[in-house]
């Protein structure tokens, strides 16, 4: 398995995370809320690409 995916991941979620409490203190919670979702949409489509991979690999291997 390849494991920079989890640090890429990871490294996301601490960025944001880091924005969102900056954005927060700046009083911009509309703008912290946004940047959390453009984040989970940004892992979501990471994630989405890790299945994709699994179901060819699980296609090839049983011939399908």
């Amino acid at each position: 398995m390849d494991i920079n995916i989890i640090f890429k991941i990871a490294g996301i979620g601490i960025l944001i995370s880091v924005l969102n409490m900056v954005l927060k203190q700046a009083g911009k919670e509309e703008q912290a809320q946004m940047l959390t979702l453009v984040g989970v949409v940004v892992v979501l489509m990471m994630v989405i690409q890790l299945i994709q991979r699994l179901f060819m690999d699980v296609r090839s291997v049983f011939g399908l």
